[in-house]
């Protein structure tokens, strides 16, 4: 969103006035990483790093509403949606696929996709439906259906960075921690790919009649920036197998390649008019499975150190940006009760989402595989929202008419705000009352216990032997198919792309456990 700047003045003041902005940005950034050290180091898990930033900008936001250097503020945090989707958001959907263990994220990938897809669109349309039921009854400002909708799908994103960094301080099991961590990488995708398609339908169907149409914009999106994704990964994998670049004078020409493949894809698609963030998204999946592992030891160290500090810098500044535009920008807080009812339906869409998949996934796996009711309850406290909502949320100010855009914006950033402090707060409590904590964590070196079980260590869940259903069988079909693929993977896709067998990245790259200087908890 375009801040209103002052009047120009001389290009030596326009300088003066930039080089003063970029002074206080880093002044903030170093000071969240100084203070989200500090909160970490004394495992004060009720004020998060994510959540320390987005107070910073709170705070530098009402000093400067109560003094007079306002309006040159806002000029110095002259920030864009555009900034955010093409250069803060590629290393945060990058960083994470470098650092998660593969074991137990491919292991559950079949859960993940089934959270992040079906999940997230259920979430959208339930969310979407009783907003629009709640301002027929008069119970909310009336939007219309189709710009419900919209607001369904943007603020179905999560962003569970303060969940995921105290999972991994208190060692809650891996395989919760991939399935949030997974749905969240994949999720941001699919609400991106929502909006923009009900954003399409909305300029040329205002009525929003016509179903079909729907559907056919968003499977050509979603499955045409996946299949340009998909295509730059395997290219970079070829690339890098026969190029004869992991050697000691070309490894600088290595890692500059293998940084901008993913930048590629996702360029390549948004002039495709597609979506770059699911385009670099399948980018990463391929990249990390095949690509990674042509490259040499001392260019993988680097990449992944390069990820991770292009991350933790935006994903810092992201949270500090939105606590000052939260104090500097003027909200539409006369609409109360949008606000306060579409928290209540939020919930009730995110509840939907979990138990349904968590219920379809259940029924293709075996009992010692299952999901179980504590990790179902602590994924559905994990749905906060962050940087992609309140990203989608402003670029709804530029396309919704005026008023129905502020509405959505006012009310995605209360929700932010809310999720972020009381959610990521209560967290630890959270993981404590359902005990999870300390449960099955130092599997993360180890693979034993994926390679037998393929997913879940065994609990003790009993096996519903009463559903023999049609769709359970279905099911069951599908989870064979996917075995299948398992297998072509192993036996052919894994030997052409790669010059090594595929495992031994795998096991040798177990997840840090203390990997950052940053807040953010993907890894």
């Amino acid at each position: 969103m375009e801040i209103s700047t002052a009047e120009k003045g001389s290009p030596g003041q326009e300088q003066q006035a930039a080089g003063v902005g970029i002074l206080l940005q880093i002044m903030m950034l170093v000071l969240s990483f100084v203070v989200g050290h500090v909160l970490r180091r004394h495992k004060f898990y009720y004020l998060p790093e994510a959540s320390a930033s987005l107070l910073i900008g709170l705070i530098v936001g009402g000093l400067a509403n109560i003094s007079d250097t306002e309006t040159s503020i806002r000029a110095w945090f002259n920030f864009h949606e555009e900034f955010f989707f093409l250069f803060l958001l590629p290393p945060i959907i990058l960083y994470p696929l470098h650092f998660q263990a593969p074991k137990p994220f491919f292991s559950n990938f079949g859960a993940i996709v089934t959270f992040a897809i079906l999940g997230t669109f259920i979430a959208s349309v339930v969310t979407g439906v009783l907003v629009y039921i709640g301002g027929l009854m008069y119970l909310m400002y009336r939007l219309p259906f189709v710009e419900c909708l919209m607001f369904g799908a943007l603020i179905s994103a999560t962003d569970p960075v303060t969940v995921l960094s105290i999972f991994q301080e208190l060692g809650t099991d891996m395989n919760l921690y991939a399935l949030v961590f997974g749905e969240s990488v994949l999720n941001d995708a699919m609400a991106i790919s929502l909006y923009r398609t009900m954003s399409l339908v909305r300029s040329n169907d205002p009525s929003g009649q016509n179903f079909f149409m729907v559907i056919v914009r968003f499977l050509e999106t979603f499955v045409g920036s996946m299949s340009a994704g998909v295509g730059v990964g395997f290219t970079s994998a070829l690339l890098f197998k026969y190029a004869g670049l992991d050697i000691d004078n070309l490894q600088n020409l290595e890692c500059c390649l293998f940084v901008l493949f993913p930048y590629f894809s996702y360029m390549l698609a948004e002039g495709l008019g597609l979506s770059g963030i699911v385009s670099i998204l399948f980018t990463g999946i391929v990249m990390k499975h095949y690509t990674y592992s042509n490259l040499s030891g001392n260019s993988q160290r680097f990449v992944s150190g390069f990820f991770h500090l292009i991350s933790s810098l935006a994903e810092t500044f992201i949270f500090i940006y939105m606590g000052f535009d939260i104090a500097m920008e003027k909200h539409s807080w006369s609409h109360l009760g949008f606000i306060l009812f579409s928290i209540l339906f939020i919930a009730v869409a995110r509840a939907a989402n979990v138990f349904s998949c968590a219920y379809l996934v259940n029924l293709v796996r075996p009992a010692h595989r299952q999901i179980p009711l504590k990790h179902q309850k602590a994924l559905c406290y994990s749905g906060l929202r962050g940087a992609m909502a309140f990203a989608l949320a402003l670029q709804s100010v530029h396309d919704l008419q005026e008023g129905h855009g502020q509405i959505i914006f006012t009310a995605t950033t209360a929700i932010v705000v809310l999720t972020v402090l009381l959610i990521g707060g209560s967290t630890g409590t959270m993981l404590e009352a359902l005990q999870v904590v300390g449960d099955g964590h130092d599997a993360r070196l180890g693979g034993e216990v994926f390679e037998g079980t393929n997913g879940y260590v065994p609990t003790a869940c009993d096996e519903d032997g009463t559903s023999g259903s049609r769709l359970r069988m279905k099911l069951r079909e599908f989870h064979k198919t996917a075995a299948s693929f398992s297998e072509l993977d192993r036996n052919y896709l894994t030997p052409f792309f790669t010059s090594q067998n595929g495992d031994d990245d795998e096991e040798d790259d177990p997840m840090p456990s203390s990997r950052r200087g940053g807040f953010h908890g993907r890894y």
